[in-house]
């Protein structure tokens, strides 16, 4: 509201409320001794590959959780790094008798090498699971070291160093638990655990065999998400034959995310997982029957979607472009539409600005790719629904097998390959008036089809189709050309493509009711204004929030 004289309101506090003093936060400071940071970190296995690479711009990512020892990580790893390399011994180097380093040190000819820079990555473009090549590269580094939990899944740029930290954990009680599950000391048992309790893998093994259990096979850590038990070896009897793995017993340390627990509840016999929750430390049968169900449940119901959004929560694993396509193609031949989104970490409050989209399908590592979507408005898939969503209802089949790394799908269907390149000639050269029937002949197509109805939402099917471009052939003119040209449109006109509008932008006019800034007065162009209504251009205030400057006076407010 303006005052008496017509000037715009003072939006800002008198100088007399300006608050002053010291408004600092209280970061978080680590209780750890320097002997437990460096045998928690591994300080020096750390240093020593970075040495050995050649490394010199590192990017040092931790979890949310870790955050407060990454000051003294930081300072124990600069200390280890900055120690003077000896110059090598025997080296000789000819030098001229009137030169003026004859009679100088050899190791103060040799220049000598500025210790690696450190950067501390406070934050994750998606999930704490993956590296984070994008945070990295903003700092320009040539290496990330990733702290704690991860998914392992291959990078596409920048090389890693995986350093899972070292937790304790009560191996006694983790032995009496194991003996009073299985009782059958010849019973064919797989010990695995979480990457931040594999280090006692060997020590618990070890005192199992030592109480009699006469089939353990203990687990290495592996980079290699495809594997049948993902990131671990499997037994030598499993790899010449995968389906062996169903005869064994699975016994997991600490608790396993979702995915990997639906992975294996169709590959072993049994899972029996030791919770390492200070509240439970006991070990119980889990299955995965009721969450199959859940999702199973969830992909059908998405069968009859016209519309799908493409959320990419990545951008560092590898290969993640190529699954994109293959997503986009499933999409297009089931004749649905798609739209790709990249939103960073994914959470409901996003993905409900589009109330457009029927149904989500997450891109990311074989872990992040799979979200309860409880909170969510629409469903949330992974790749392997999405295939399954598009089958018919008659023709769908599920084992219960469940697979959550892309690279599998991509594996599965690379005898089969989804988008061909076609060049630009091929393009200008394929329309004829043979085409330009067909349109119209898939144009008139929804009409002659009878209506379909969803016994699971109660309403009927949606089938809205991708917007195809319908050149207007003349005989002697290139029928793209116009579909290139930029033209002038009027406020509150729909786009379109050749001569069809866009159903994104009918849905717009139609049913949002907020659309964009200045969509609440009528645009007036320079040509057609009154003179008369016009107002004369005022100077506004500049400066800071806790003292403006007006044009009108020189005295901050």
């Amino acid at each position: 509201m303006a005052d008496a004289s017509g000037n715009a309101p003072l939006l800002s506090t008198p100088a007399t409320h300006i608050f002053e003093g010291d408004f600092t936060t209280d970061v978080p400071q680590s209780h750890r001794s320097s002997v437990e940071i460096q045998s928690r970190y591994e300080i020096e296995r750390t240093a020593a590959e970075i040495k050995h690479g050649g490394w010199t711009r590192i990017a040092l990512q931790f979890p949310d959780n870790m955050l407060p020892d990454a000051p003294a990580v930081f300072e124990s790893l600069s200390q280890h790094l900055a120690v003077e390399q000896k110059s090598p011994k025997n080296t000789s180097i000819s030098l001229d008798k009137d030169s003026p380093y004859a009679t100088e040190d050899l190791a103060n000819i040799i220049p000598k090498s500025m210790p690696p820079k450190l950067f501390i990555l406070a934050d994750t473009s998606y999930g704490a699971c993956c590296v984070d090549e994008i945070a990295a590269e903003h700092v320009d580094a040539d290496l990330v070291v990733h702290y704690g939990r991860a998914c392992l899944s291959p990078t596409a740029r920048l090389p890693v160093i995986h350093v899972f930290t070292y937790q304790p954990l009560e191996v006694d009680l983790v032995v009496e638990s194991f003996k009073s599950i299985y009782s059958d000391y010849d019973q064919a048992i797989i010990l695995t655990a979480d990457v931040t309790y594999a280090s006692h893998l060997l020590k618990i093994s070890t005192a199992l065999k030592t109480r009699g259990y006469r089939s353990i096979f203990t687990t290495d850590i592996i980079h290699n998400p495809l594997s049948p038990l993902p990131n671990r070896t499997i037994p030598q009897a499993v790899q010449q034959d995968p389906v062996k793995l169903g005869e064994w017993r699975l016994f997991h340390i600490s608790d396993p995310p979702d995915s990997l627990l639906l992975i294996l509840s169709s590959r072993v016999r049994s899972i029996h997982v030791f919770s390492t929750t200070p509240s439970v430390k006991t070990a119980a049968d889990v299955t995965a029957t009721v969450a199959l169900r859940r999702r199973y449940a969830l992909l059908t119901s998405v069968s009859t979607v016209p519309i799908f959004g493409i959320l990419i929560n990545t951008l560092s694993v590898k290969n993640y472009l190529h699954i994109v396509e293959h997503v986009k193609s499933c999409i297009s031949v089931a004749g649905k539409k798609s739209y790709t989104f990249v939103v960073g970490k994914v959470n409901a409050a996003k993905v409900a600005n589009f109330s457009e989209i029927g149904a989500w399908v997450v891109i990311g590592c074989w872990e992040s790719s799979l979200i309860d979507s409880k909170d969510f408005w629409k469903p949330v898939l992974t790749p392997f629904e999405l295939e399954l969503a598009l089958v018919g209802d008659d023709q769908r089949i599920w084992s219960g097998k469940w697979i959550s790394d892309f690279e599998e799908i991509l594996r599965e269907t690379k005898q089969q390959p989804v988008n061909q390149p076609v060049s630009k000639a091929d393009t200008q050269d394929s329309y004829s008036i043979a085409d330009d029937h067909s349109i119209g002949e898939s144009e008139s197509e929804p009409e002659s089809v009878p209506p379909e109805f969803d016994l699971r939402t109660g309403r009927y099917v949606s089938n809205t189709r991708p917007i195809q471009a319908r050149p207007n052939v003349e005989k002697g003119k290139n029928p793209t050309c116009h579909h290139r040209q930029l033209v002038r449109r009027t406020k509150g006109e729909i786009a379109k493509i050749g001569d069809r509008a866009s159903p994104g932008a009918e849905f717009l006019q139609s049913n949002r009711t907020w659309k964009g800034l200045g969509s609440d007065f009528q645009i007036e162009y320079d040509d057609s204004r009154d003179a008369s209504n016009s107002a004369a251009v005022e100077g506004g205030r500049s400066g800071t929030a806790r003292g403006y400057l007006s044009a009108h006076s020189s005295t901050r407010t």
